[in-house]
């Protein structure tokens, strides 16, 4: 028993160390790290399915643009007929002051008017008291006339002409002084003539932009509306106006937009949302999520192969939704990551 024992015990010890053996053959080999080379532009990342799948990619695509750009507005400004002139309608404006300007430049309009109608009768009358003179002089050099009547003559005309002057100065007054209230209408985004001569039923309303994308509407253009009082309802407005001022605190520019009102539901106050439809043209982009932003400079990391990404700069252009515009950096069909972009930028610069 003690032989068959000790012969149990080698054979136990003998399967054990081949079972180990075993065991140390079928054990995979342990996976390699992530190398980074080339300053962090290259990143190779090891070959386990796991760390892999993390990282998903988009390919870069050549294409048309379009987005919505929208912008709070209100109405500025209403036209309704005038009860007691039916030759002029009546504008209301949310804004006091350019009501009162608004009615100034009215009353300049009139009085430049009649100081025009003024200025004629002068002229005419001075051109009447030349003709005179003319005859007083040819009547005293032959006899017919005294020096008296050439002398009261010249009064006469001094004193038409001095009052035709005054009528000219008390125009060109009038002209300066309706220059303030016009500066006033156009700085609030209106035109002071088209308010003059504005029909009935049309209603005005004031939107701002930032400077950076006023290039990207145009005037004559189309847009919608939605007002605060009508969520439900969509209401056609025209760019009848892009504004020639920037604001130097804002860096907004106003933009006029017209829309007929024929049913009276807008009111002067009223507050919308504008909304533009315009063409960033036949461009280059890539998802917004696969740029990263270091030191202001933006990049995408470009996948090389099934381990290799490559960090690229870029030079970037308007976001346009959920995709950013490439001017260059990189070429159509790459791919580049989408999901995991954070992590290759830790990878890349060390953080």
């Amino acid at each position: 028993m003690t032989k068959t024992a000790f012969g149990l015990s080698i054979a136990s010890i003998a399967w054990l160390a081949m079972s180990c053996g075993q065991h140390h053959e079928n054990k995979p080999a342990a996976a390699t790290k992530t190398v980074v080379t080339d300053s962090g532009r290259t990143i190779q990342l090891p070959p386990d399915s796991l760390t892999l799948h993390f990282f998903k990619t988009e390919e870069a695509v050549q294409s048309d643009l379009n987005a919505e750009l929208m912008a709070p507005a209100h109405v500025a400004a209403t036209v309704v007929r005038s009860s007691g002139n039916a030759a002029q309608n009546v504008v209301l404006f949310d804004n006091p002051d350019l009501t009162a300007s608004y009615t100034e430049m009215l009353q300049h309009i009139i009085n430049i008017r009649e100081k025009g109608n003024i200025i004629r009768q002068k002229k005419a009358i001075a051109a009447q008291k030349q003709i005179e003179l003319a005859r007083f002089k040819d009547l005293a050099e032959h006899g017919a006339g005294t020096g008296k009547d050439v002398s009261d003559a010249k009064t006469d005309l001094i004193s038409a002409e001095t009052e035709s002057a005054i009528a000219e100065t008390d125009l060109a007054n009038e002209k300066t002084s309706i220059i303030e209230h016009e500066s006033k209408l156009k700085l609030a985004g209106f035109d002071p003539q088209a308010l003059v001569s504005a029909k009935a039923d049309k209603i005005w309303v004031i939107c701002e932009m930032p400077e950076n994308q006023i290039t990207k509407v145009k005037e004559g253009s189309g847009c919608t509306l939605q007002f605060n009082s009508y969520p439900g309802e969509t209401f056609n407005g025209t760019i009848e106006n892009v504004g020639e001022v920037v604001d130097n605190i804002t860096r907004m520019v106003k933009l006029r937009i017209t829309i007929s009102d024929i049913q009276h539901k807008l009111r002067a106050g009223m507050y919308a949302t504008v909304k533009f439809g315009v063409s960033e043209g036949n461009t280059l982009s890539v998802p917004r999520s696969a740029v990263v932003t270091v030191q202001g400079k933006n990049y995408v990391f470009v996948k090389k192969d099934d381990r290799t990404f490559l960090r690229r700069e870029i030079l970037s252009g308007a976001q346009v939704n959920d995709r950013m515009v490439v001017l260059s950096g990189i070429q159509p069909g790459e791919q580049v990551v989408t999901d995991g972009s954070m992590q290759l930028k830790g990878l890349s610069f060390g953080y």
